[in-house]
């Protein structure tokens, strides 16, 4: 029987996820609104500024869902191939912010009334709303609303235009660049263990310095920032030299041979600030097929960029949506 090495059998269980035409992880963030509250303090926020507690309360007990299905294997799969993609971010309460890509359009619903709460900004009764509000009264009220997905890409890319010239995609070969670069840098900067387990189950353990790794790992993408989109400033060595050196262990788990989940302690990147418990557990999961959900309102163009992505007030209404602007999904997300 062919003996891999640590670090194959983790290459080997990633080029695996590359195969399947659906994958589903889910990502925790795992702490707890002491630690988050110890960090935030760590940073010397200005008075008034600390992180709330229900926003404290929200980060602790979020999890984040993403699906996504493709036509053909992942790692050949490019834009174009993909036929779905979902992705929510929930508490114990409930969906907070769900959205799908199905065909030509883009299914948004969010809690509205408990993020303005989180915030410290409650939203407007839906009643309250002036009729010009159309739509925005079902995204108040936390339906599910659409929008033809290839017009916003166009109205992004005029607005990109108006700027200095519409964004680049990040295209395939430059993908294959960086997933390199990043190979290398694991393979010199990072030290693995293995741990077998019963029933199939094996432990695979990636120990490094966080600024180390994160500087090698720089280095190696600084040449292919010209490929990069506009935007993606990188920082520097210069910037980089304060942040903790401190070991980051990532704990990968496989079952007989294949991805099924990855804890990351990073507590000890908070160095003098009091943060017990701070960690990111990625889980993968089976996922269901993502679908159009049924009776979502179609969201006009102009009420989605003037109310809901915080523009000017709809029309010669009286009421202003510009206040939805912190409560929303961001716009790279959509």
């Amino acid at each position: 029987m062919e003996q891999l090495s640590a670090g194959r059998k983790l290459d080997r269980a990633f080029e695996e996820l590359g195969k399947k035409n659906m994958l589903s992880f889910e990502v925790d963030l795992d702490t707890d609104v002491a630690s988050l509250k110890a960090l935030d303090a760590s940073s010397d926020p200005a008075p008034g500024e600390e992180i709330p507690d229900e926003a404290a309360e929200l980060l602790s007990g979020a999890k984040i869902t993403v699906t996504v299905q493709s036509k053909n294997p992942l790692e050949e799969s490019g834009e174009k191939d993909l036929i779905g993609t979902a992705m929510k971010v929930s508490t114990p309460d409930g969906a907070l912010v769900e959205y799908r890509v199905i065909g030509d359009y883009t299914y948004i619903r969010a809690d509205m009334d408990a993020m303005g709460k989180t915030m410290g900004s409650p939203l407007p009764d839906a009643d309250d709303l002036p009729p010009e509000a159309g739509a925005m009264k079902d995204v108040i009220e936390g339906k599910w609303v659409k929008f033809n997905t290839k017009e916003m890409d166009k109205a992004a890319a005029e607005g990109q235009d108006t700027e200095g010239g519409a964004a680049r995609s990040l295209d395939a070969k430059t993908q294959k660049k960086l997933v390199k670069a990043l190979r290398d840098v694991v393979a010199g900067e990072v030290e693995f263990e293995t741990d077998g387990g019963g029933d199939g189950t094996e432990h695979v353990t990636a120990t490094a310095p966080f600024r180390t790794l994160i500087t090698s790992l720089l280095g190696e993408i600084r040449p292919l920032v010209k490929d990069l989109p506009p935007g993606m400033e990188l920082p520097t060595a210069k910037d980089l030299k304060d942040a903790p050196n401190a070991k980051v262990t990532a704990d990968f788990t496989l079952k007989n041979g294949e991805l099924a989940q990855v804890d990351i302690d990073l507590a000890k990147l908070a160095e003098n600030a009091k943060v017990k418990k701070l960690g990111l557990t990625l889980r993968m999961r089976e996922g269901t097929r993502p679908t159009a959900p049924a009776g979502a309102t179609t969201l006009d163009l102009d009420d989605l960029m003037n109310g809901f992505l915080g523009g000017p007030a709809m029309g010669d209404a009286e009421f202003d949506m510009s206040g939805l602007a912190d409560e929303d999904v961001p716009q790279d997300q959509l």
